[in-house]
């Protein structure tokens, strides 16, 4: 464990190292870089680990399940009234459940869980990520936005949606004879998108870093609210859940650790583009990004020894 501990924090720290030092000193980079990023490298990454991982019913038993508990603790979270005050802002209560799983979920899964736990940690992302582009920019825009045009918006968010769009990639080359072959030539690509993403996230809490200085700072009890369901309440309940239906151990571990990760950048950047919460949706992003350095490795540490 000590190991796969020390090559997860080989893989994750440089980079996002590196990327918050550039994102400090120029901070609109990441923003440059992001956009060619997401809407080429993504779907390039999602395809390349889906082939490698295999379309199984598995897969996408795991992406009903992240569907559900996301869905499952959406509902909670607006209905609770204790819950009102402290996640009052939009960004807060999506930003509790949805994890950067594409860029830091998986490498972790790749580093502290067996090699069945890929298709499983994929499956997750891809239900998550569908998802979250899909009623994202409906949950975040300010009320009254997207009231006349919900199924507009729902169709747009899908059809921009770069898990779906390697989903359709994969779907393609599964039904061809060469898939074997590019999904060999896709692996080390997908990998470097990666780390390329985490620069990127790196870059992009970087600048906010930078940008905080000037700016108010949005009400710490709400982000520490949010923080604590995002890396602890959160991954506590999908750990029971799936303990409930009684999955197999590596389900349980796949799952629970995707569960923990730290809030995903697709928060930011749908509240950037509904202009709605942007500084609470970084705050939280940074936060739960430096914590989840620590609060990562206890989750595997737990998954692993008591799973």
């Amino acid at each position: 464990m000590k190991h796969r501990v020390l090559r997860l924090l080989l893989e994750l720290l440089p980079s996002l190292v590196v990327g918050f030092w550039i994102g400090r000193r120029q901070p609109l980079i990441g923003q440059r870089i992001a956009a060619p990023l997401v809407r080429f490298g993504v779907p390039i990454s999602v395809m390349g680990l889906l082939l490698k991982g295999g379309l199984s019913l598995q897969m996408l038993e795991a992406a009903g399940l992240a569907v559900a508990a996301i869905g499952l603790m959406q509902t909670l979270i607006w209905s609770a009234p204790l819950l009102q005050k402290p996640l009052h802002h939009r960004s807060n209560k999506l930003g509790c459940c949805v994890g950067n799983t594409a860029y830091v979920g998986i490498p972790v899964a790749l580093a502290l869980l067996p090699a069945e736990a890929l298709p499983i940690s994929i499956g997750y992302d891809l239900g998550a990520t569908l998802l979250t582009w899909s009623i994202g920019p409906l949950l975040l825009a300010q009320p009254g936005e997207h009231n006349n045009r919900p199924l507009h918006d729902l169709v747009n968010s899908l059809s921009s949606s770069p898990a779906m769009k390697g989903l359709l990639g994969a779907l393609v080359v599964v039904a061809t004879p060469w898939a074997s072959e590019v999904a060999s030539m896709l692996w080390l690509p997908s990998r470097i998108v990666i780390v390329l993403a985490l620069t990127v996230v790196g870059m992009r809490l970087g600048s906010v870093w930078s940008e905080g200085s000037d700016q108010q700072p949005p009400t710490s009890t709400g982000i520490t609210t949010a923080t604590l369901i995002k890396l602890v309440g959160f991954p506590m309940v999908m750990f029971v859940l799936t303990s409930a239906l009684n999955l197999k151990p590596v389900m349980v571990q796949a799952l629970t650790l995707q569960a923990a990760a730290p809030t995903a950048i697709s928060i930011l950047l749908i509240a950037e583009a509904v202009r709605h919460d942007q500084s609470v949706a970084a705050s939280l992003v940074l936060r739960t990004t430096i914590l989840a350095a620590v609060s990562t490795p206890i989750w595997g540490w737990i998954l692993t020894n008591l799973v």
